[in-house]
Formats: structure tokens, C-alpha cells, sequence
């Protein structure tokens, strides 16, 4: 099948969008059905636009992506920074085991093969397209192929909804149904005021702490919103 023709083909599935408040919400499914996995999520990890999900097909997708915004790893994450598929046909048997806080909730969630492939045109990396199976076993030819288009789909859409929007802000139809973590930007903000460090610092504090505490990063931002968890020179202090 040529680029053309499976370029159209994917379009087919598309055009069957219920309503445009529901468009991210179909791509994300057709992203599993044309690539025939168990769901997929798209993940929006750009330097000018808020970090976060996109879109995810069901619990299974929306707890994958919570634990790589948790974790800052993951198949979406590493395959963003690399620029290039991060495929993981065995979760539970990896040829090189990475991703040591992801991968044990991620299994026994029930995903057993995952794959990230960078949501990218040209030199601007957008973020990624997440695929998981519940089953272990690698994508054919045909799967890939059809993941690096669905990909390259996602980026055109995100970069035309985000043109009409002010600079440094986000478009409204892209934060419509997602799922970007605000709050845990708005304690990043706060963090680094009390730490004295960056923002992207913070970011990873917030982080460190979740994972020793065996936190969501949501749960330990909202403490720090309200002002329960204050973050200072060297451990984080709670009231």
C-alpha cells in the first residue's frame, strides 16, 4: 500500500466524527482501531504548550499517560526526546528493562506491549502518539506504518488548532476534554518559588516526592495548591 493511499484511507475513519467537540476523542480511537491495539492516547509535550493528555480511548490509556506525567518516563516520553518510535513489544519480559517506576502499575493494569512514536513536523516535536495491547507481540509492517502516519495526522491537527490561539496560550478546542495537569503546573510555580529553583526543577521535585511517598503527582500538587506541602531547601515539609 503506498503513503497516499493509506494517508486516505485513514482519512475515511476520520471523517466519521460525531461532532467537532468530540474530534481528539475520535482520532484517539481510530489510533486503535486502524492499528488494531487495545487503546491509544495522544500526549501534548511541547516547551511552549502545557504538558498533558490530549486524548485516551478508556482507563487503561488515561492511567498509562497519568503515570508517564507522574513519572516523566515512558514510551511517549522517551520517544518525544528521541525523535524516532520507542517500541516495547513485552512489558513483562523486556529485552532492556527501563522505565523501573512505569512499568509495574502500567502491567498490572493489564497492558502487556507498548509503543510511543513522536507526534513531530520537521523540527518541531509536539509531543506523542501512545499504543498499548494486552497482549504481548510487536507491530507488523502494516501497524507501523499506518501509527507513523496516524502520528504525523496528530501534528498537523495540533498545529492547526494552535495557530489561531494568542501566543503562549493554549487553544481552547485543545484543551476541550484533556487532560493537562494545570495543577500540577500551578504547584511547579509554586515550588519554585519556595525551593528558589526552575520551574522544570520543581517539576521533577514534584515528582521525586510522588514516587517515594507512592503518590500520584495530581494528589501531592493539590497539597501543595492548598498549601499543605511546601517544598524548601532540602526536603519537602507538610502541615
Amino acid at each position: 500500500m503506498s503513503s497516499v493511499e493509506r494517508y486516505f484511507r485513514i482519512l475515511e475513519h476520520l471523517a466519521d466524527v460525531p461532532s467537532d467537540d468530540l474530534w481528539a476523542q475520535h482520532l484517539g480511537e481510530v489510533c486503535a482501531t486502524v492499528t488494531r491495539t487495545s487503546g491509544a492516547a495522544i500526549m501534548i509535550l511541547s516547551g511552549s504548550l502545557v504538558s498533558g493528555s490530549w486524548c485516551t480511548t478508556d482507563a487503561t490509556s488515561r492511567l498509562i499517560e497519568d503515570l508517564q506525567f507522574t513519572f516523566g518516563e515512558g514510551p511517549c516520553v522517551e520517544a518525544h526526546m528521541l525523535g524516532k518510535p520507542v517500541l516495547e513489544p513485552d512489558l513483562a519480559d523486556p529485552e532492556v528493562r527501563r522505565w523501573p517506576a512505569f512499568t509495574p502499575p502500567v502491567l498490572a493494569a493489564g497492558a502487556r506491549a507498548i509503543f510511543g512514536f513522536p507526534v513531530r513536523i520537521g523540527a518541531a516535536r509536539l509531543g506523542a502518539l501512545n499504543l498499548y495491547r494486552d497482549a504481548p507481540g510487536r507491530l507488523d509492517a502494516e501497524q507501523h506504518a499506518d501509527a507513523l502516519v496516524l502520528a504525523d495526522m496528530a501534528a498537523r491537527a495540533i498545529l492547526a488548532v494552535q495557530a489561531d490561539a494568542p501566543p503562549d496560550e493554549l487553544a481552547a478546542e485543545l484543551e476541550a476534554g484533556a487532560n493537562f495537569h494545570l495543577e500540577v503546573h500551578q504547584a511547579a510555580g509554586m515550588v519554585a518559588v519556595q525551593a528558589d529553583c526552575s520551574v522544570v526543577e520543581a517539576l521533577v521535585r514534584l515528582r521525586g516526592y510522588a514516587f517515594r511517598n507512592d503518590r500520584s503527582i495530581a494528589d501531592v500538587a493539590e497539597d501543595v495548591v492548598r498549601r499543605h506541602l511546601t517544598f524548601t531547601m532540602p526536603e519537602a515539609t507538610g502541615s
